[in-house]
């Protein structure tokens, strides 16, 4: 039976599932809960994550991350400095076809994430542990995702190395970076700015979807 937290906790996020217009199944509703119930038990021994309101959690870290599910691309993907597994942990629930990476370089993120994965059973993804910088992978991504980790135009010079000639870059801001922006401008970058509206978040959420200028692996 669940608790009163745990039905309202699911009503949040159903609700919220609405109104992004996603349609999820029993199993991955659970799915998704089931992870923000092992984060809040793993974040009061390594704070993982500022948020620790259990009602937050549902808008704040799985609808901010699954706001991103209309922009992904077919493929592989990537999450840049994963830390708890935002975005990609919700999106690998939501796209169980789609491969993805979780990169960061802090151990006590990665054994987390590779705790989920395991409790989770979650066939579609893997852990990397190491720095961006460092990372040599035998692939390349057609999807790169990073959650409030740099500048824009630092991620873009790191996606080269990773991706494909006709990958995107997906990166999640609060407040639409314009100064930022203005350096991509300068750059020659190619992008496309989306505001992102997310249930039971008032702060402002922008998505800047940057075209990649990788080059496929020989």
């Amino acid at each position: 039976m669940m608790s009163p937290l745990q039905i309202a906790q699911r009503t949040r996020l159903e609700q919220g599932l609405i109104q992004l217009n996603i349609v999820f199944t029993g199993e991955q509703i659970t799915a998704l809960l089931h992870y923000l119930d092992v984060l809040a038990q793993w974040n009061h021994h390594y704070n993982l994550t500022a948020i620790r309101d259990p009602l937050d959690m549902v808008a704040r870290h799985l609808l901010d991350s699954l706001a991103v599910l209309p922009y992904l691309h077919a493929g592989c993907a990537l999450d840049l400095g994963s830390g708890a597994g935002l975005p990609g942990i919700p999106l690998a629930i939501a796209q169980p076809t789609l491969q993805w990476v979780l990169l960061d370089s802090a151990g006590k993120k990665t054994r987390f994430l590779r705790h989920v994965i395991s409790e989770l059973n979650l066939r579609n993804v893997a852990v990397v542990q190491t720095r961006i910088e460092h990372y040599q992978p035998s692939q390349r991504f057609n999807t790169i995702t990073a959650r409030a980790l740099a500048d824009l135009m630092t991620l873009w010079q790191w996606t080269h190395a990773f991706c494909t000639t006709d990958a995107h870059l997906l990166a999640l801001k609060g407040r639409c970076p314009d100064v930022e922006l203005t350096a991509l401008n300068t750059a020659g970058a190619h992008y496309q700015v989306h505001r992102l509206m997310v249930p039971d978040l008032n702060s402002e959420r922008h998505l800047i979807d940057i075209t990649c200028q990788g080059s496929n692996l020989t």
